[in-house]
């Protein structure tokens, strides 16, 4: 590791990259500055340039064209493109550029500013750390107008460029949930985990790598992670190490053959003896770059300092450094009597890895991060999903996966009750997880913190009156107790239906009861007033159909909770169509019939101008995505609407370790 981290022959400084918990990245900075000084420490600074739009915008305005105009002009260039290439793809842009004087002008100004820097911000990772003063280096300002936090006039490419120590201070969601769940562990367990301590072989945690049972797993949770771990049966952490470090572009297509070595389904074979110890814990096959510097070290001398800079010549595909490297390979491999047909074949066996091979030092920091998190879902799934969904709770799509998730390994979520509902995800009940109020649309945290504090102060709410009486927030507004209602966090108390029904005399009600509180504080030494006593009258409700309670959950939570709108159907689509969960044992091109509700519609343009769908489908077993190119939507296109219940028919596809099923029919699930 040290070899390619520092040595003789390294002209640039090391690459540094440290994860903590993304919650306490700001300490971690905090604790540098007061260590170094702060004259020692600071953030780096980085620019927002214009874009092709942008300039074009600016541009307008500052030469008080017409709104409507720049606005048209802009729109007409496609994302992410230059302006250059805009106006060689863009039609509309080419005819407006030569029929109008203005908007000629207007782009050939907007082109010298594109890439100019427009504003300034602060890094998101980029710390440096000096041995003298920074202001006798480098200069500085502050990040912000009334802000003390200091960060560097230079951009990151420049502070290295002058030699200084960059590091990254990154922030890992992971590290989070980690430490999440072991608070929660000892909560509810009296048990303390020490990471350190845990066994690196233990069985549930290895069962779940070998039932690719990885949602929520650090760096192994993709469809594609979790068929090929199914395949593998990992027995030994080792194991886990290799497959963080093969699942990428480029070494992925050797995961078939490391799986059937394992196995003992191929041979193991080694172009020259030297190289067995070297790759026998990887079964013939280079996972990770130190494999490569060692090859190179053993068979042609290199020091390992020379072996990184062929490792280097190799990544950046440099053409002269590269002969230069091979020359001195062949020629070091025949001092050691290595014949020349073997060493051009060690030469082109080692290239492709050199080339995409993982360091093996960062594959085992992120397979350990993995192996902790499978050890915590292993054997507290409970409050390790409910550290996740907390994680989670602001991206309603992932928090549906993750329910399903809970589901799949039969765990049961409770809607949000405001009797029992933290601001997170909590586990009740032995093994249950309750939604956080937080989770809930249109509720904001200081809502949620006045309802929690009540509670743990008073008690229950014994009612919906008790509850306006006793939670006294100026958030508790009509779209917050509607939503409140909507979701069932309310269904403790009374009915959603009555709330619905009385939204404004509960208002006006909480209007009352502060009053009359305020107008009882500021009388003399609480004497009696003429204030009369609020009064609650409710109207009566008719019952709402329960397929519309179940668009609320939705709507307000991200999932259905008290019931699928497809249980109805159970017994039917057990007869006649295929669980989503069974998928994956399914080969690529077989026909299946899958049942579902249309959870989501992604519409896009195909080259040709004409549009598909990428349609995602839920049934009661789990979830998949299911592609409609444009031959098949135009025959099928009413069938497409969210929430609407239907069988698809098609091939399955598996693509970049990725399954999906290409619809041919569609049908109503009737």
């Amino acid at each position: 590791m040290f070899e390619r981290f520092l040595n003789v022959d390294r002209v640039e400084m090391p690459d540094i990259d440290l994860d903590f918990a993304d919650t306490r990245r700001d300490e971690v900075i905090e604790y540098v500055r007061r260590k170094y000084g702060q004259d020692h420490v600071a953030q780096i600074i980085t620019f927002g340039t214009m874009a092709a739009r942008g300039s074009i915008r600016d541009v307008g305005r500052a030469t008080n064209l017409p709104y409507n105009l720049c606005d048209q002009i802009a729109k007409a260039v496609p994302f992410g493109l230059k302006l250059n290439e805009a106006m060689e793809q863009s039609q509309e842009l080419k005819d407006a550029y030569r029929t109008d004087s203005r908007v000629k002008k207007l782009i050939d100004t907007a082109k010298k500013l594109e890439g100019v820097a427009r504003h300034a911000s602060t890094h998101a990772c980029g710390v440096v750390i000096t041995k003298d003063p920074l202001n006798k280096i480098i200069p500085l300002q502050h990040a912000t107008q009334g802000d003390t936090a200091i960060v560097t006039q230079y951009g990151m490419n420049s502070v290295t460029a002058l030699g200084i120590l960059k590091m990254d201070f990154l922030g890992l969601k992971n590290l989070t949930i980690i430490e999440d769940t072991i608070n929660r562990v000892k909560v509810a367990h009296n048990e303390e985990i020490k990471l350190v301590n845990l066994p690196l072989a233990d069985p549930k945690s290895m069962e779940l790598f070998q039932k690719g049972q990885t949602t929520g797993i650090f760096q192994l949770e993709s469809q594609g992670m979790k068929k090929y771990l199914k395949q593998l049966i990992p027995s030994k952490f080792e194991d886990i190490i290799a497959m963080v470090a093969l699942y990428r572009p480029g070494p992925m297509e050797f995961i078939p053959d490391f799986i059937a070595r394992k196995h003992g389904y191929k041979r193991i074979e080694y172009l020259h003896p030297k190289l067995e110890s070297i790759l026998s814990a990887t079964y013939g096959i280079a996972v990770y770059q130190e494999q490569v510097l060692e090859i190179v070290r053993d068979l042609a001398s290199f020091t390992l300092a020379e072996a990184d800079v062929l490792r280097k010549a190799v990544g950046k595909k440099i053409k002269e450094l590269l002969n230069e490297q091979h020359e001195k390979f062949i020629k070091g491999c025949a001092k050691n009597s290595i014949d020349g047909e073997t060493a051009e074949s060690v030469w082109h066996f080692i290239e492709p890895f050199a080339r995409y091979g993982f360091n093996k030092a960062h594959s085992t920091c992120y397979a350990m991060i993995g192996y902790w998190t499978a050890y915590l879902k292993s054997h507290y799934p409970s409050e390790f999903m409910a550290a996740l969904l907390t994680s989670e709770q602001n991206d309603i799509e992932r928090i549906a996966f993750l329910i399903g998730e809970c589901r799949d390994i039969n765990i049961d979520i409770l809607a949000p009750d405001v009797n029992e509902s933290q601001a997170d995800f909590t586990v009740v009940a032995g093994d249950k997880i309750r939604f956080g109020l937080n989770a809930v649309k249109n509720v904001g945290q200081n809502i949620v913190q006045a309802i929690v504090q009540e509670r743990q102060q008073s008690g229950h709410f014994s009612g919906v009156e008790n509850f306006i009486e006793r939670v006294k927030s100026r958030d508790l507004n009509k779209k917050s107790l509607e939503s409140l209602a909507k979701c069932g966090a309310l269904d403790s108390l009374t009915m959603r239906e009555e709330i619905l029904e009385n939204i404004e005399p509960l208002l006006n009600y909480a209007h009352e009861i502060q009053r009359a509180h305020y107008v009882g504080q500021t009388s003399l030494f609480g004497a009696m007033t003429n204030v009369a006593s609020p009064q609650l009258r409710l109207a009566k409700a008719e019952p709402l159909p329960k397929r519309q309670k179940l668009l609320w959950e939705k709507e307000l939570l991200g999932l259905y909770v008290s019931e699928h709108p497809l249980a109805q159907y159970a017994a039917v689509l057990k007869q006649r169509a295929l669980p989503c969960r069974q998928l994956e044992s399914k080969i690529n091109g077989q026909r299946v019939r899958v049942a579902g509700l249309i959870t989501k519609i992604n519409k896009i343009m195909t080259k040709n101008n004409e549009p598909m769908l990428f349609v995602g489908l839920e049934d009661l077993t789990g979830r998949c995505e299911t592609v409609v190119f444009p031959r098949t939507l135009a025959k099928t296109a009413h069938f497409w609407q969210l929430d609407k219940p239907v069988y698809v028919i098609g091939k399955l596809n598996y693509r970049n370790g990725s399954m999906s099923l290409i619809c041919d029919e569609v049908e109503e699930i009737k």
